[in-house]
């Protein structure tokens, strides 16, 4: 553009250089901003920070624990029962999926929990339903493990949905020795050792009626 010129004589060039020179520069300064705003209307939004959210937030709330369970129940005619086996526990979200497994490793029912449905699995039979997991366990098993508190009580905490009342370790006070909460007793007996976390033995006990719980998470 600076070599474009009217030729119209030495004054009449050099006054359209002059004239022009400006309009040049003012024109380059358009195209320069022009450019400028092109380049944030098109630039990709930072979303690191959401990205790391959501992954902390899945990480929170999925959880998995396996173990050994053995149970101490009355029968409906009253006579003392006793089951024992292996138990693999996974939560995602509201979501509880729980398989007892008798000690040689079969399935002896899966129960999956979910806000307003339970489900229970037992081997070779169809599926059954219910609004919660208590009354499939009880009607099909002859028991029923408090899965909605054990969302809690195994992290250790208590529920947030009914009053409770907790009693810290003596030998660390960051810690739980024992929940009362809903009609159960949740006694730690046991936490990892480091570098692992967590609980390690817990019993529950429930007076009505009457059943007792002891759990060994192996992980």
């Amino acid at each position: 553009m600076a070599e474009l010129q009217l030729h119209q004589g030495s004054h009449s060039g050099l006054s359209g250089r002059l004239i022009r020179r400006p309009a040049l520069a003012r024109g380059v300064a358009a195209a320069a901003a022009l450019l400028a705003l092109a380049g944030c209307a098109t630039q990709t939004p930072h979303q690191p920070s959401t990205a790391r959210a959501t992954t902390s937030l899945t990480t929170q709330t999925s959880r998995a624990w396996h173990g050994r369970f053995a149970i101490q129940y009355n029968d409906q005619n009253g006579q003392q029962r006793n089951a024992y086996g292996n138990f693999d526990w996974r939560e995602t979200d509201s979501t509880v999926t729980l398989q007892l497994l008798n000690p040689l490793g079969q399935t002896l029912a899966i129960v999956t929990s979910a806000p307003g449905q339970a489900t229970l699995e037992l081997p070779n039979k169809q599926p059954l339903t219910a609004d919660n997991t208590s009354t499939l366990m009880q009607q099909a098993l002859g028991f029923a493990l408090p899965v909605e508190g054990l969302r809690y009580w195994l992290q250790p905490s208590a529920a947030p949905d009914s009053r409770a009342h907790t009693t810290p370790d003596p030998q660390n006070p960051q810690r739980l020795s024992k929940i009362e909460q809903d009609g159960w007793t949740i006694d730690y007996l046991a936490y990892a050792d480091a570098p692992a976390t967590g609980v390690k033995r817990v019993n529950l006990t429930r007076e009505d009626p009457p059943l007792q719980i002891k759990l060994v998470i192996d992980q």
